[in-house]
């Protein structure tokens, strides 16, 4: 059980709920959240009715539930703040990243994509400054063999010459930056083809799903699965020309071309800046499963997903936005990521246009932290629609309504916004229902994958 339970206010709290003679409907709220930390509750009831004779098939109210309300998932995509829903947010990221990469039959994305070019790209942010690190010879340049979880790990060696403006203003104009990388590695692509960038839409279509990632040091970069397929995307093959090494190439040139930045004009006691790519640039091709490579479908849908669950809260700043400077004191915010979130501060002045301040709880990020080209693979709202159309079918099974038409109900609703979270008690009795639901699900993974492997 959580730490939590030795405070006295929230064990008694806790006794309270578990022995409350309706803790069961409460509980199985909960585990329909998949143990949520902060569900939404709602109030109001729903009706089904035969559009034909007026009969009513099914009313549901919320006034005999727990507290009067129903718990719904809240749907946050940060691990900081709902490990739950963030798990539910990397499967279908996970699941994304994958159809993508090995096709998925019900969604319409064919197998054949595996026989595409398809690389792993890690695109890095330049040098602001040297940082505390771990190289993999040798020590730290500040003389120490700095361990793992060190917490001065990437803040700067010396942070007065340290450039915080330049970093927290690439981060802010890091979406940009992909946007025109995009761009250049469509002109490289058709120039080693022997094609102009518009007669290259005839032959080939670029696709790509992306993630962002803080570094330690509180700079940002992405990894990319880029896959070149045939001019009417994932169902056409492309041409023999496309090949690994070609997209591989262009990418490396692209990434480096001088198109590939964006300018930043002088304000105040800022000069002019011209933010690139850094020198650090991964590129591997993704391997079938089974090949004995590291740079497998399954491993690379499971990196991209690991982060699209992270925030810039790994750098040590927060992840909410901030108020006020003073709330940096109250949280134990690091040193290095105040020295950031003061830059935002005092820059958002000088570029209002950018918001730097509203966003200075990500160090000036302000893009997407995944996104993919249109034509890569399914999408995360069809994935969500599918786990409701699941949800629904399961409860026309339950109510005996699965054999009628959904076309001749009527369904009737009001619903109404009470709150959100849970009491102390609660949050710790969710906490360990979310585990116990992780647990299973690990489990189930472990001996299906062994009965594969048998």
């Amino acid at each position: 059980m959580p730490d939590t339970l030795l405070d006295p206010t929230t064990l008694g709290d806790l006794l309270r709920v578990a022995s409350a003679p309706d803790y069961r409907r409460w509980e199985y709220q909960i585990r329909r959240t998949g143990g949520c930390a902060d569900p939404i509750r709602l109030r109001g009831w729903t009706l089904a009715k035969d559009k034909v004779t007026g009969e009513t098939l099914h009313h549901y109210s919320t006034e005999s539930e727990p507290g009067g309300c129903l718990r719904v998932a809240c749907g946050n995509r940060r691990a900081s703040r709902c490990p739950a829903c963030a798990w539910t947010y990397a499967g279908d990221t996970y699941h994304l990243i994958r159809a993508g990469l090995a096709g998925d039959d019900r969604r319409d994305i064919p197998a054949t994509v595996r026989d595409h070019p398809r690389v792993f790209a890690t695109l890095t942010a330049p040098s602001f400054g040297p940082v505390h690190n771990r190289p993999d010879r040798g020590a730290c340049h500040c003389g120490t063999h700095h361990p793992a979880g060190d917490p001065v790990l990437g803040s700067a060696l010396d942070p007065p010459t340290y450039d915080y403006a330049g970093a927290v203003l690439f981060n802010n104009h890091a979406g940009q930056l992909w946007q025109r990388f995009t761009t250049r590695l469509r002109r490289e692509i058709a120039a080693r083809a022997g094609l102009t960038r518009r007669e290259l839409a005839d032959h080939v279509r670029v696709s790509y799903g992306k993630v962002a990632e803080f570094q330690k040091r509180g700079a940002v970069h992405f990894h990319a699965v880029i896959r070149i397929d045939g001019p009417e995307g994932p169902d056409t093959q492309p041409p023999s020309w496309a090949t690994v090494d070609l997209l591989t190439d262009a990418i490396r040139v692209a990434a480096a071309h001088p198109y590939t930045s964006v300018s930043v004009p002088a304000a105040g006691d800022q000069a002019a800046r011209a933010f690139r790519w850094g020198t650090q640039l991964d590129i591997r091709p993704v391997k079938a499963f089974g090949d004995g490579s590291e740079i497998t479908e399954q491993a690379v849908a499971s990196y991209v997903a690991k982060y699209a669950t992270k925030a810039a809260e790994n750098t040590g700043t927060l992840d909410r936005r901030i108020g006020e400077l003073a709330e940096l004191d109250r949280h134990g915010v690091s040193d290095h990521a105040r020295r950031l979130i003061e830059a935002c501060k005092r820059l958002d002045l000088l570029y209002p246009d950018r918001r730097l301040w509203a966003w200075a709880h990500m160090l000036g990020f302000r893009g997407h932290f995944s996104s993919k080209s249109r034509h890569y693979s399914t999408t995360l709202g069809a994935l969500r629609q599918a786990r409701a159309d699941y949800r629904a079918a399961q409860e026309r099974e339950v109510l005996g309504l699965d054999d009628i038409e959904p076309d001749t109900v009527l369904v009737l609703a009001d619903w109404q916004y009470a709150g959100h979270g849970h009491t102390p008690g609660e949050s710790a009795l969710a906490a360990t229902i979310a585990r116990d639901l992780h647990l299973n699900r690990e489990t189930t993974r472990q001996e299906l994958a062994a009965m594969e492997g048998a």
